[in-house]
């Protein structure tokens, strides 16, 4: 057990610093854009670009690496994520970083859909959501640590400075990979037919829609979360890295609480996280006009959009059966369509002449539309249990 410990932390190093790559940009926004001159709303693409190339890379990279032990192929994701790393503090140009940003989002998939799939193994079946929430916590940790970090650094340093830093994490990263992280013999690779035919099953595509909906709201409004701190709450931009390091210590308690919540009860646990995530969009698009309210709000908010985490991850890999790793792959890409859709929804509205607390019923409208797959998942889940009866 305290080897299985061990490599788990070596997946949540992993997960840290593919974190801080992904969340770290949202509050450079503004630096970015005033530096590559393009506006704000054209620097938040670099937000979809990343999480499009998630999309892509996932199943492409699972496809391809299918036959490759699980360890290797974890060190060479890692790899993958340094060096785009490298070429986004190198980039000379917008486009150039943006290239760079795609490059590095190719292994983000693939290392937390594999990584999710070793992580439940390695403890017993009464366990799984627990070690998945424990991987993705690097995630979480993320947000309190890395990205306010990396904030700090890039508007004291220049923005290149943060990534930088996140290079040599990534360095780091694979060295705890390949440190503490087992050969697992007896995981066996995957068999890509019988993993293609899973995703015909009604089951494992509503559970995909459910990430891409219940996750997608969220990043429909945290894209622009440095601009609403700074234009509508009237909180300073240094103290904007304040705020984020308390919605992250939000999510790393709700991605530690939908863990246990899914070993519970999974389906009505995450009926509930919605729910609340939904009420508290609506509520923020009311309290951000308020310095406290909305600080109050987002430390809240943090808490409920996490807890969906490992329930999505975990329902998708139960259902999925004995051919987990492309669905748990592509669910990691879900959780990235959505986070794409939900800044280019965000951005259109802004682009329409809509304010920000529109963009936050946006969020909430995205969020409801992810609760009613989920009741649809369950009704279907209901009707089929008599049916094998």
């Amino acid at each position: 057990m305290k080897t299985s410990r061990w490599a788990l932390y070596a997946l949540t190093v992993g997960a840290f610093g593919i974190g801080v790559t992904e969340f770290v940009i949202m509050g450079l926004l503004l630096d970015v854009g005033r530096d590559l001159g393009v506006s704000v709303a054209t620097s938040g693409l670099l937000i979809s670009g990343y999480a499009l190339g998630v999309v892509v890379g996932a199943p492409v990279l699972t496809a391809l690496t299918q036959r490759w032990p699980r360890k290797a192929l974890l060190m060479t994701l890692m790899g993958i994520f340094t060096l785009g790393n490298l070429g986004c503090a190198l980039a000379p140009t917008y486009e150039l970083l943006m290239a760079a940003r795609v490059l590095t989002a190719l292994c983000h998939g693939a290392f937390f859909g594999i990584g999710a799939v070793v992580a439940a193994h390695l403890v017993p079946a009464n366990q799984r959501a627990r070690a998945i929430a424990l991987m993705f916590a690097g995630l979480t940790l993320a947000n309190v640590l890395g990205v306010p970090f990396g904030t700090f650094l890039g508007q004291w340093a220049g923005w290149r400075a943060t990534f930088w830093a996140v290079t040599v994490l990534g360095v780091l990263a694979t060295a705890a990979v390949a440190r503490f992280v087992p050969a697992l013999p007896d995981l066996k690779a995957p068999h890509m037919g019988r993993e293609l035919r899973v995703l015909r099953e009604p089951q494992v595509l509503i559970a995909l829609g459910m990430t891409v909906l219940g996750f997608g709201g969220v990043f429909t409004v945290f894209t622009y979360i440095a601009p609403i701190l700074q234009e509508q709450s009237h909180i300073g931009p240094h103290w904007t890295g304040a705020v984020l390091v308390l919605f992250g210590v939000g999510t790393t308690v709700g991605n530690m609480l939908g863990g246990r919540l899914a070993d519970w009860k999974l389906m009505p646990s995450l009926v509930g996280i919605l729910v609340a995530l939904a009420l508290l969009l609506v509520v923020f698009a009311w309290t951000m006009h308020s310095t406290i309210a909305s600080i109050v709000t987002v430390f809240v908010w943090g808490v409920a959009a996490f807890a969906t985490v490992a329930p999505l991850q975990s329902r998708v890999v139960h259902v999925a059966g004995d051919a987990p790793n492309l669905a748990s792959t592509l669910n990691i890409a879900a959780f990235n369509l959505g986070n794409a859709g939900g800044a280019w929804l965000g951005g259109a509205v802004l682009a329409a002449g809509f304010t920000m607390p529109v963009v936050s019923l946006a969020g909430a409208a995205v969020t409801v539309a992810g609760l009613l797959a989920t009741l649809a998942s369950m009704a279907l889940e209901r009707r089929a249990v008599p049916a094998a009866a």
